[in-house]
């Protein structure tokens, strides 16, 4: 395995705990707006982009509206939520300075930039990033590597030397895709996939026990 010399964070799930807070907004506006949530509907969303998830509202669930605006208002409750009350996971905030000290990151979230923005500076931590990528920036959501790879591009980071953390089966999927060394922290609320956990190089329980001194031991296995 291949000394790494970059990170790539997800966001939800991995620093902060709003998979539910997005789960629950998407539900509210689905049920405001005369669409059908499905049982399938929460792990089919996962790492979508904002544009995909916003059609998929429409189109598979029958919510009324155009995506643009179902895409705004869902994000509009999100920000709202974690600005009243901000779910940082245990440790996390920690993990990412001592990881920010001792490598270049950057963040791939399929979370809308103003969500992404609301929630590093709430933690104090946007200037700890060297990038931070929303896949409603990139042609195609996770499961598609694209969020990584323009993570890594704009790093100017090799996507082999780079390490990904990641929760959810999509996640995992994607930064595998990239080419990238993934690490995976499984989300509690919504397990990821066998298979998608099989990706992964090493699996801790949180972002908190992503050490400097764990990535850099992935060179030796």
């Amino acid at each position: 395995m291949p000394v790494i010399e970059a990170i790539v964070l997800d966001l939800d799930g991995v620093v902060v705990d709003t998979e539910e807070v997005w789960d629950r907004e998407r539900r509210a506006y689905v049920a405001a707006h005369g669409g059908t949530w499905t049982d399938a509907a929460t792990r089919a969303m996962q790492g979508m982009s904002s544009a995909e998830w916003a059609r998929y509202l429409r189109d598979e669930l029958g919510a009324e509206g155009d995506p643009q605006d179902i895409s705004r208002e869902v994000a509009a409750g999100v920000v709202a939520e974690v600005r009243r009350q901000l779910p940082v996971l245990p440790g996390a905030v920690d993990a990412v300075h001592a990881l920010a000290d001792a490598y270049p990151l950057g963040l791939a979230s399929s979370a809308n930039r103003e969500v992404i923005d609301a929630v590093l500076d709430g933690a104090g931590l946007t200037g700890r990033f060297v990038t931070t990528v929303s896949s409603e920036e990139v042609p195609r959501g996770k499961p598609a590597p694209d969020v990584y790879l323009e993570a890594a591009r704009r790093m100017g980071a090799d996507p082999a030397t780079t390490a990904a953390v990641e929760d959810s089966s999509n996640g995992l999927r994607s930064a595998h895709s990239a080419g990238m060394v993934v690490i995976a922290t499984p989300n509690r609320g919504f397990p990821p996939a066998p298979d998608a956990l099989a990706l992964a190089a090493v699996t801790v329980d949180s972002l908190a026990a992503v050490t400097p001194q764990l990535v850099a031991g992935l060179a030796t296995g």
